[in-house]
């Protein structure tokens, strides 16, 4: 395929008209010439010409081509003043180009951010879901801890089984709403806390959902730059609980404390 292109543009180089400056130029010349060698042939002859000393047809032939030298340089001064302007034209146009490539290449960048974000988002997503499910099943433990059998016994065993077939046909949230509406309705404070650290089974299960809250807001801030994710999460059911969880981890005894040592993982 090269080697047919080539020879097309060569042709196509050799049709080129010639510029009309060249045009003029080699018209001068001709009538130039031709006025030269009649002048010649009336006035002096050819055979007088031709035995004329060297010095004295240096300076008729210097005096003769004189004009058609300075004819060509201003020819040449012109053609390159437009091939000049030509290539000024091709630079811009190339210019031109690279700008318009390196706006693709900033928008296909930016293209590509933008997805990669957002497979990253869906990826959080997923993994949020799971962590619910998680932070849900840590809650279930916990409520039952705190109103089954072995706390208070506020709730039997029968409606216990029933609450935990609720959550698991889709319910996630249910223990994590039910705590947070035994923390309004309970008016004493120290059984708010005694609900979340009376007990060390209470204290770990309390514990465990704060780290894994927390390792969920962590990891949301880095697919989330607008923080909407975040907001979600923090204004959740979860991220309620989790706020007066925080709350009464503040007030337990030393050994309750860091849920980095007492809450990564269940202790039923």
């Amino acid at each position: 395929m090269t080697s047919n292109k080539e020879p097309t543009t060569a042709a196509a180089q050799r049709k080129k008209p010639l510029d009309w400056r060249v045009r003029f130029g080699l018209l001068v010349t001709a009538a130039w010439i031709f006025l030269g060698s009649s002048y010649i042939t009336t006035q002096i002859g050819w055979a007088a010409f031709s035995r004329l000393p060297a010095e004295e047809l240096g300076s008729f032939l210097e005096g003769a081509f004189a004009p058609l030298a300075f004819l060509w340089l201003v020819i040449g001064y012109f053609l390159q003043q437009k091939e000049l302007e030509q290539n000024t034209a091709a630079l811009h146009a190339q210019a031109l180009q690279i700008g318009r490539t390196a706006e693709q290449a900033i928008i296909q960048s930016e293209n590509l951010a933008a997805s990669e974000l957002h497979a990253r988002q869906e990826a959080f997503l997923q993994i949020a879901q799971l962590v619910r499910a998680q932070l849900g099943a840590i809650a279930g433990l916990l409520y039952t801890s705190s109103q089954g059998d072995s706390g208070d016994g506020t709730i039997s065993p029968v409606k216990m089984t029933q609450l935990f077939s609720e959550q698991s046909n889709g319910d996630l949230d249910l223990f994590t709403r039910r705590l947070i509406q035994a923390i309004i309705l309970e008016e004493d404070d120290s059984q708010r806390f005694a609900l979340f650290y009376g007990t060390a089974i209470r204290a770990r299960h309390s514990n465990h959902f704060l780290f894994a809250f927390e390792r969920l807001m962590k990891n949301v801030k880095e697919v989330d730059p607008q923080g909407m994710l975040e907001d979600a999460l923090t204004s959740s059911a979860n991220g309620l609980l989790y706020v007066r969880m925080k709350g009464y981890q503040a007030k337990a005894p030393e050994e309750w404390s860091d849920h980095h040592k007492t809450g990564i993982q269940i202790n039923i």
